[in-house]
């Protein structure tokens, strides 16, 4: 595109219809209208030197020819520089959100999380945040966040609590309602069975009051607690959960990283298909249909009957080309893995990634007995201990019991977090087993060293590290939150691999889902990224018994 002309004069500065008229359309700029209406545009402004090839040289027109003359168009320029008006998603009076404490101790975000309605926060919610905010637990540091957000909304003085405090006020554009607190003792009519000093049976007698004061308005409690939103329901109020921490509403929709190609791919894209061979791997380019339904590091197989089967991975997605590489078979002996060989489809695509140094973040999912912790320790070692690739594998985990807490543990770091590690430990010992030839001596002594490359952390000391050059083994991820989950990933330094495991049918921290799930919103958020996997594995290769008990119980 050509630069406009410069001005005739020193220090004269060109006016912004000079660059709109550069930056419009070709049939635009040298329309006699165009060039009316850029010289409209200058007569307030400095003259720019006159070109006869310019379209800025135009005569302009007679006053009024000009107000009869119809408005420029919005050129290219204009029209990328307006901001588009965000659209409400709902129609009506704005809705009145009455949040429940648990909600804020989730997630001290949530204020800010309703769009365009309104928040209420009863009195006796304050009071309950106020007894939460001593502590080093993560509800505690939510209290305290939730605090200073509040303090920030109403901290001038100017403005009315009855009226409404903005929530945009503290830069939160997303936000369009307004904040309002209790500052009046309201008019409770519970049924009598109710104890009257509950605290949720006094924000449940707000709700009431507040549905009677606003009877245009729907005033909606938002709980995480379930019984608390039985009792509204009950009483014939509007309760709902808290959604906007979920992922995904159902945990069927999950990202797989695994999809299987029509059967009759050979036929549709053989005919426009590019194949070349490149360091013991076949590469196929490939155009058509299929290209927008894939991500970078999903893995495609085709099983066909009296048909050799295709097993690649999706290594670079160029508008409607892709590129697809063949896998490194893990199933053959000659490319077990510290004694690990893969059992099924998906073990191999697990192994692929976890050899692959360009992945820096991979998730694996399944249920018991699939295999994770198993291939990920082979792995690990195998890169830590012979090709040198990392320094040491670090292995932590969340403590949430399943039963009832056993207390306080004696020992330091690693000795207290000995208990949660016994799958470490039994993996550990198969992995030791696989070596036949060396005897019961050259086992133990392998087995020391092993030990001694294998650094079991806490998770509650993870804030401010950085790990350099290490192999990071985040066992029973799905327990994790999704701020626990971006605590732990962001501290990798260069050269980490990190790869989380875990099973999402055995969630066991409080107010925890599929959907809402830290390595659900890791799978979702990572997926397409060109250095991170994902591999849900299907099959269990336990035993038949434990296989049969995740089918049946």
């Amino acid at each position: 595109m050509p630069l406009p002309k410069p001005p005739a004069t020193r220090a004269a500065i060109l006016p912004p219809s000079a660059y709109d008229t550069q930056a419009a359309p070709k049939s635009a700029r040298h329309s006699p209208q165009a060039g009316a209406a850029s010289a409209d545009d200058d007569t307030p402004r400095l003259a720019l030197r006159q070109d006869s090839s310019s379209a800025l040289a135009s005569p302009p027109l007679p006053a009024k020819a000009r107000s009869a003359a119809p408005p420029a168009p919005a050129t290219r320029a204009t029209r990328a520089t307006e901001p588009k008006p965000r659209k409400p998603r709902s129609s009506g009076p704005a809705k009145l959100f009455v949040l429940d404490t648990n909600v804020l101790m989730h997630d001290p975000m949530s204020l800010f999380r309703f769009e365009e309605h309104d928040i209420y926060l009863p009195m006796i919610t304050l009071e309950e945040l106020d007894g939460h905010k001593k502590g080093m637990s993560e509800v505690s540091r939510n209290v305290r966040q939730v605090s200073r957000e509040l303090d920030g909304l109403a901290g001038d003085d100017k403005l009315d609590p009855t009226a409404g405090i903005p929530l945009a006020k503290t830069g939160h554009r997303e936000a369009g309602g307004k904040l309002f607190f209790q500052t009046t003792l309201r008019d409770i009519k519970l049924p009598a069975g109710l104890p009257q000093g509950k605290a949720d049976n006094q924000i449940l007698g707000v709700v009431q009051s507040l549905r009677e004061e606003h009877p245009t308005r729907e005033v909606v409690l938002v709980s995480k607690d379930i019984n608390m939103r039985v009792k509204a329901r009950a009483l014939g109020l509007c309760a709902e959960d808290y959604y906007n921490d979920k992922t995904l509403d159902d945990g069927d929709l999950l990202y797989t990283g695994v999809q299987p190609l029509p059967a009759d791919f050979w036929e549709r894209h053989g005919k426009t298909m590019e194949s070349w061979s490149q360091g013991g791997h076949t590469f196929y380019r490939i155009s058509g249909p299929l290209v927008p339904a894939l991500l970078v590091n999903q893995f495609v197989y085709l099983e066909s009957p009296g048909e050799a089967p295709l097993y690649a991975r999706v290594t670079e997605i160029t508008g409607k080309m892709a590129v697809l590489k063949t896998l490194r078979d893990y199933t053959h002996g000659k490319n077990a893995i510290w004694g690990v060989t893969a059992r099924n489809r998906e073990q191999n695509f697990a192994l692929n990634l976890l050899m692959d140094p360009d992945c820096d973040f991979i998730t694996l999912t399944g249920t018991a007995g699939t295999g994770k912790t198993l291939m990920t320790l082979a792995a690990g070692l195998s890169q830590v201990m012979e090709e040198r690739r990392y320094t040491e594998i670090i292995v932590t985990r969340v403590t949430v019991p399943v039963g009832e807490d056993i207390g306080f543990l004696p020992g330091n770091e690693e000795e207290k977090m000995g208990p949660w590690m016994g799958a470490l430990d039994d993996n550990l010992e198969v992995l030791a087993k696989s070596d036949n030839s060396a005897g019961e001596w050259g086992r133990a002594a392998t087995n020391d060293l092993v030990r001694s490359k294998i650094k079991i952390k806490s998770l509650n000391f993870m804030r401010g590290r950085t790990f350099l050059n290490k192999f990071v083994l985040i066992d029973e991820a799905q327990n994790l939150t999704p701020k626990q989950m971006k605590t732990l990933v962001t501290r990798a330094g260069p050269g980490t691999k990190i790869v989380c495991l875990g099973n999402l049918a055995q969630i066991d921290t409080p107010y925890l889902t599929e959907g809402s799930s830290g390595l659900t919103y890791a799978v979702d958020r990572f997926k397409g990224w060109p250095h991170s996997g994902h591999v849900t594995l299907a099959r269990g290769e336990r035993s038949r018994l434990a296989d049969y008990a995740s089918d049946v119980l």
